[in-house]
């Protein structure tokens, strides 16, 4: 099938399912696949501050963007949850520099396009920075204590902890052990871990290291660093190794600094480059082998090291992403699906990338234009909905029918039990069973629906879209059936629904 006829079939068929909740979409006859839960055989706990956010540093460039005043967007992150966490990193914490002192130039490179307040740098204009492509060195910016406190109250404003990136690609020791002395006087209990880079291992590749850096040079740095750092802020908390995808230094970071360390952290990327036409819609929503190989580095090091481990980066393509794929229906049932794909392999927290507009943003916009829910905030609000708690075993039998059918089962904190179940396949429906193992009194639905799987606007969760500052209320809780213990739910093709016993 190719991809005009692929996109005229799913809207045809997807259309068709959102008229009729109950319809099968697709040419093929409805898929049968039956899910068995165990309550008795326990999972991997999801904590409250699982979900999160990661925003380029040169944002706080702006610091009138995290702020008390941005109720706006303070009200979004709120609607993911009050117990997140927000990460400040990426490419341009390369390229940031302590400013204590606003009228007197930071430290920066003796470059001449590298000064303080060049036009080069919207973002000292009071704009907002996107997700950095990674093409070439941003322009420089710099971080005031007044940045600081706006995000202090920011913050607290949303309820959400912090991850903070300095800069070790092209700062000094001294310069980050005065910022991080700033940030942890200011942010208090708020900061649950410095990072001293963002993505180290290509640091060869944009020109801050030379071709030959290796992990025991970046370990020799690293650990430059945080002892200047320490001995300005004795109790100073660090994660990292903050690699692009290199379990070949995420290994050794664990071993060598698991003292030093309270959590490990690395990023993923499905896809890219986005000018790769094999970028699609349909390899995102298939199993990732590559996943699949950071998961297992993942439970090497936590069962290795005993430290817990964060996926602080991710999006659907680099580089900002793709359009007609990040910013698509696809990119929430595949979001909300990775976030349970972690938790259930052991993963303590993630946080999706964006900023401004960028393509795979979660939330998208500007103070002074207003901001808006893109379609994968769609897919992290359904697991907020879905909530904390352990997850449960859960197995498919027939899933050769609908090979692109997952499910996850949760006893939440409040002692509800709950499915999250995502039908990635383009081209079937399926008829989903759900054997729960005791009768429930009561089982309803919320249903994540979109008229395409390639739609960018028309998205809702329980009957409603998300407006705005995040406000959200499902317009329509399905009843559901069942009996014998067993209940029944019919999923369109690109679809998903959150059962609740």
């Amino acid at each position: 099938m190719n991809r005009r006829d692929f996109i005229r079939f799913s809207a045809a068929a997807t259309a068709a399912a959102v008229r009729h909740p109950l319809a099968l979409a697709g040419t093929n006859p409805a898929a049968s696949v039956r899910l068995i839960i165990r309550p008795d055989r326990l999972g991997n706990k999801i904590g409250d501050d699982f979900s999160g956010l990661s925003y380029e540093s040169a944002q706080l460039g702006n610091p009138n963007f995290f702020s008390g005043e941005n109720a706006e967007l303070a009200g979004f992150i709120r609607r993911l949850g009050t117990s997140g966490v927000l990460r400040i990193g990426g490419n341009t914490s390369e390229y940031c520099y302590w400013t204590p002192n606003p009228e007197k130039p930071a430290n920066m490179p003796n470059v001449e396009s590298m000064r303080t307040g060049d036009k080069a740098n919207p973002i000292a204009f009071g704009l907002t920075a996107g997700p950095d492509t990674g093409q070439k060195a941003p322009a420089p910016v710099s971080i005031t204590p007044l940045a600081i406190h706006n995000l202090r109250e920011f913050l607290d404003a949303c309820g959400w902890k912090l991850i903070y990136g300095l800069n070790m690609g092209t700062g000094t020791e001294e310069d980050a052990a005065e910022e991080a002395a700033y940030v942890m006087d200011v942010a208090g209990s708020k900061l649950i871990a410095f990072q001293l880079c963002n993505e180290p291992d290509l640091f060869y590749r944009n020109g801050i290291r030379k071709a030959n850096y290796d992990f025991g040079q970046f370990a020799g740095e690293w650990q430059g660093f945080y002892q200047a750092i320490r001995a300005r802020v004795p109790h100073a908390p660090f994660a990292g190794p903050d690699t692009a995808y290199n379990n070949e230094w995420l290994v050794p970071f664990a071993k060598q600094f698991k003292h030093e360390a309270v959590f490990l952290s690395q990023h993923y990327y499905a896809e890219g480059p986005p000018t790769d036409p094999s970028m699609t819609i349909e390899r995102l929503l298939r199993p990732n082998p590559a996943l699949q190989a950071e998961f297992e580095g993942m439970k090497e090091v936590m069962n290795e090291s005993g430290l817990p481990f964060r996926l602080a980066e991710t999006n659907s393509c680099y580089q900002g992403g793709k359009p007609g794929v990040s910013d698509t229906f696809a990119s929430a049932l595949w979001g909300a699906d990775l976030m349970y794909q972690l938790a259930s392999a052991g993963g303590m927290g993630i946080n999706f990338h964006g900023g401004g507009y960028g393509w795979y943003t979660p939330i998208a916009g500007t103070r002074a234009n207003g901001f808006l829910a893109r379609p994968i905030y769609y897919g992290m609000l359904l697991f907020s909905q879905a909530g904390a708690g352990q997850l449960v075993e859960a197995k498919f039998e027939q899933l050769e029918r609908a090979p692109l059918l997952t499910a996850y089962a949760l006893r939440s904190v409040t002692g509800a039990f709950k499915v999250a179940a995502f039908n990635k396949n383009l081209d079937r429906g399926v008829r989903l069973t759900i054997d729960a193992g005791s009768r429930a009194q009561r089982v309803s639905a919320l249903r994540m629906l979109a008229p395409r799987v390639d739609d960018t606007t028309d998205i809702t969760f329980g009957g409603a879209p998300v407006g705005a500052s995040g406000e959200w209320s499902a317009t329509r809780e399905e009843m559901l059936t069942g009996e014998n213990g067993t209940t029944v739910i019919e999923l369109p093709a690109v679809s998903a629904a959150l059962v609740t016993f």
